[in-house]
């Protein structure tokens, strides 16, 4: 078994140094393998093919061992990039780079398998498919138009990146008279977009919610949630959530939201559009009143803040054909106005709570590239990972309730494939300065991010994943945000101790096990970790105290439904004084991981995070 391991790591770094490598398939563009690989996975796979029409065979000889096959059980694709290899379809299709787009169509289809098992038939038949109108609307290109590659690829994953999309594909077929003339096929799969969502939290307050993505097949999102106290039956409110992700197929963005949670509530109007081609133009508005707890842990206290806040960007990004890069200019005003907020908020004192107009321009390049791939944050189906960079200066004022300040802030992203996998790395570097005094709540934040190359061992894949994150602040205030915690993101994962700090540095490892399994359509992955974290008030990081985590956990997810990712965790933490206090059980649903993105950002101040 080691020498097929060692294999697998060479064959796998030998297609890292080349990732765009592909070939033609009659219908659509899969990538090619090499015999070494190919002879290899096909040996596998044809081993436990022999196994699994075994277990078939006997299974459909009585009707209810067949439906328990059809539960339990999926048939391995052999589609390459669902194994998880990398694919430019991009280079591929950039043969056909400049014919004209005579025709486009769209082919949908349901969520599951018109074979899959009774309940995945049954939820076919309520299911109202995506209407074609709606999908046409999400092409960033139409009949007439020069065939673009680079577009085609940001379509696609803009189309999955709907919550009512599953998975978007295209076949182009070069014209049977004229072969300068091309015929697209836009396939998608829905996804089942009916959520139902529920919580129960201490001192009796529970909620239920429900939600639909794909409103009447049109693309709506719409939520509703109701509150009640199941103790004394204190009603709490409602809350409808109402978005459209593309208006009328201009690209805008609206969103609203109204209601109350008991003593929270919130008021929400949104309108935006962002930067979707390599020159484009972004816009938005947003007004936002809300009314909701807001964490000190300074003082391990929780108290209500009410704000209200009216924001504005907009911006414009220029392609440059010989950097093969899109320079891009943007602009933000803010104003915050808190209405409650703790009675001790003063000059130095909570200063992310005072009332502010701010004013912000920055200026960047931005390259983006993506590759297709599978089972990085997904579990099977088709991701879209970007490769290329971001680089920005921000500056602009701030105009305080009790002091007025100047802002400068710079920051970078890269990331790409390596021969060892995939690896990501952002910085980023702000702070004030007031009235020519030295910088004031001034902050670097740092990361890096690498995943492995999809490894093998019978039918279940491996990946690894590793993180290192940091952060140190310079002359912070005090109270609401000034301080370091450990949070989800940058901390042990498991750690329940109330620390705080000036300066925290994190490392995180996660091995991810996608095994064949798949009970009711969810797919079953197996993990296990270790943390380690730093944090404290030295300057000096490493002086800090030392705490770490480890533990193990199952992800269930059914890639075709909008629910969330059901996870369960064991785990333990200690410190340098031995075991400390640990979240050593977790039940939760989590949101799906979001994919790295180099395109700009509206421009931001740089905060703890």
């Amino acid at each position: 078994m080691l020498w097929m391991l060692l294999l697998l790591v060479v064959a796998h770094t030998a297609y890292a140094d080349d990732p765009p490598r592909v070939g033609q398939s009659p219908a659509r563009f899969a990538p090619d393998r090499d015999s070494a690989s190919d002879s290899l996975d096909m040996g596998v796979l044809g081993r436990h093919d022999r196994l699994y029409d075994s277990i078939r065979a006997k299974a459909s000889r009585r009707k209810s061992t067949r439906a328990l096959y059809r539960t339990l059980f999926r048939r391995p694709k052999r589609d390459s990039l669902m194994q998880g290899e990398i694919v430019d379809t991009r280079k591929a299709l950039n043969r056909y780079a400049g014919r004209e787009i005579a025709s486009i169509s769209i082919r949908r289809r349901h969520p599951f398998d018109v074979d899959g098992n009774w309940w995945e038939r049954t939820a076919n038949k309520l299911h109202t498919l995506t209407r074609e109108q709606i999908i046409h609307r999400d092409l960033l290109f139409k009949v007439g138009d020069k065939f673009d590659a680079d577009l085609l690829m940001r379509n696609l994953q803009l189309l999955q990146s709907r919550r009512y999309i599953s998975d978007a594909d295209v076949e182009v077929r070069p014209d049977s008279v004229d072969s300068m003339r091309l015929h697209l096929v836009m396939l998608t799969r829905d996804s089942w977009t009916i959520d139902v969502d529920a919580s129960v939290h201490s001192g009796g307050k529970s909620s239920l919610g429900l939600s639909e993505s794909n409103f009447l097949g049109r693309g709506h999102d719409i939520r509703l949630e109701t509150n009640l106290n199941y103790r004394n039956f204190d009603y709490g409110g409602n809350l409808i959530e109402y978005r459209i992700p593309n208006v009328l197929g201009s690209f805008y963005e609206f969103a609203f939201a109204a209601g109350r949670n008991f003593d929270r509530s919130r008021f929400n109007l949104l309108l935006k559009k962002d930067f979707l081609k390599l020159t484009d133009y972004e816009f938005g508005v947003e007004y936002l009143r809300n009314k909701e707890e807001h964490r000190f842990p300074d003082r391990d206290t929780v108290e209500l803040v009410n704000s209200r806040r009216f924001d504005l960007w907009g911006g414009y990004s220029r392609f440059l054909p010989r950097l093969h890069t899109s320079l891009y200019l943007s602009a933000r005003y803010r104003y915050d106005d808190f209405l409650m907020r703790p009675e001790d908020a003063a000059a130095d004192i909570h200063p992310a709570l005072h009332d502010s107009h701010l004013l912000l321009a920055n200026v960047g390049l931005y390259r983006e590239r993506f590759y297709a791939t599978s089972m990085i944050y997904g579990y099977g189906k088709r991701e879209y990972l970007s490769t290329g960079f971001r680089s920005e200066l921000t500056t602009g004022y701030r105009w305080g309730e009790f002091s007025d300040a100047l802002y400068l802030g710079l920051s970078h992203t890269m990331g790409g494939f390596l021969p060892i996998g995939y690896m990501m790395g952002r910085v980023e570097l702000g702070g004030y300065l007031r009235g020519g005094e030295s910088w004031s709540r001034a902050a670097l934040d740092a990361e890096l991010r690498w995943f492995s190359n999809l490894f093998s061992h019978r039918r279940t894949r491996i990946r690894q994943f590793a993180g290192l994150c940091y952060t140190q602040g310079w002359n912070r205030l005090a109270g609401a945000d000034e301080w370091l915690e450990f949070t989800k993101q940058c901390g042990p994962r498991v750690l329940d101790e109330p620390l705080l700090g000036i300066n925290r540095l994190v490392m995180n490892a996660e091995t991810v096990y996608f095994t064949p399994y798949a009970p009711l359509g969810f797919k079953l992955t197996i993990y296990h970790f270790l943390d380690a974290g730093l944090l404290g008030y030295h300057d000096n990081i490493f002086r800090n105290d030392p705490w770490c985590a480890i533990g193990v956990g199952v992800r269930l997810r059914n890639e075709r439904l909008v629910f969330r990712t059901i996870q369960i965790q064991l785990g333990v933490a200690f410190g340098r004084h031995g075991w400390a206090d640990s979240k050593w059980f977790r039940l939760s649903s989590e949101p799906d991981l979001q994919q790295f993105r180099y395109t700009p950002q509206r421009p931001d101040v740089l905060l703890y995070k």
